[in-house]
C-alpha cells in the first residue's frame, strides 16, 4: 500500500532500538575477538593513557614515569599469575617427567589406576613414564632431566632396534595426549602397555667396543 502525502519518518529511539535489534544478530559478530583478547586491548589502552599523561605532567615527568613502569609491572604480574603460564603447543614437547623422581613400579600402579577409573589421557602419559623409567633402571638409558619422549625413544632404539616402531608411536602417542590436546583412549594405553611388557622381556643389542 502506497502512502500519500509526506515521507514516513521513524522516532530516534525506534531507529535506535531497530539498529541495536539488526546489530546484536550472531552474522555481525563471527569475527569479533575473545574476551581475553578485549581485555589484553583495554589493558594496553590504560597503559597508554597512563604514559601520555605521565609524559605531560610537569615537573617530576621522570619520577612519575618511574612510577607508571613499577605499576604496569605489577599490573602485568598479576595478569600473568591469574591467567597462568602459557601452555605448550603440540610442535614444543617438553620434559616426559614433570614431578619427583619414580620408580617404573610407581609409574604402572599409577597408569593401572587411571585406566581403571577410565582416565585414559592419564593412563597413556603414566605409562610411557613407566616404559622410559624401566629402561633407565635397566641402564639401557642414563637417567638424564629434561629428556622429552621422542629423545626416549631415539635413544632407546639403539639398544632395542626390534622396536623401533612401537617405541616412535608410543612417544607420539605421549606428546599427543600431553601437547597436541588429544585425549587417551583405551586403545593407545592397551599399545602402550604392550610394549611396556615386551620390553621388559626383551633382552637388548649390546653395542658396546668389540674385543
Amino acid at each position: 500500500m502506497i502512502h500519500s502525502g509526506g515521507p514516513v519518518t521513524t522516532g530516534r529511539d525506534a531507529a535506535r532500538e531497530a539498529a541495536e535489534h539488526e546489530l546484536s544478530k550472531p552474522v555481525y559478530h563471527q569475527n569479533d575477538p575473545g574476551l581475553l583478547q578485549r581485555a589484553m586491548d583495554r589493558f594496553w589502552e590504560w597503559v597508554g593513557d597512563l604514559l601520555d599523561r605521565a609524559s605531560g605532567s610537569a615537573p617530576g615527568g621522570t619520577l612519575g614515569l618511574v612510577a607508571i613502569a613499577v605499576l604496569i609491572v605489577l599490573a602485568v604480574t598479576a595478569l600473568w599469575w591469574r591467567l597462568g603460564t602459557p601452555r605448550r603447543g603440540a610442535a614444543g614437547a617438553g620434559d616426559l617427567f614433570d614431578d619427583g623422581i619414580r620408580s617404573a613400579a610407581d609409574h604402572r600402579a599409577a597408569a593401572e589406576a587411571h585406566a581403571s577409573a577410565g582416565r585414559w589421557t592419564e593412563a597413556v602419559q603414566e605409562r610411557m613414564r613407566a616404559v622410559v623409567r624401566a629402561l633407565e633402571e635397566r641402564t639401557l638409558l642414563d637417567p638424564r632431566p629434561g629428556r622429552t619422549a621422542d629423545e626416549a625413544a631415539a635413544e632407546a632404539s639403539a639398544s632395542l632396534p626390534d622396536h623401533t616402531a612401537e617405541l616412535r608411536a608410543a612417544a607420539r602417542a605421549f606428546d599427543d595426549v600431553t601437547y597436541g590436546g588429544r585425549p587417551g583412549d583405551a586403545d593407545t594405553y592397551a599399545r602402550l602397555r604392550t610394549l611396556d611388557l615386551a620390553l621388559d622381556r626383551t633382552k637388548p643389542l649390546l653395542t658396546g667396543p668389540q674385543s
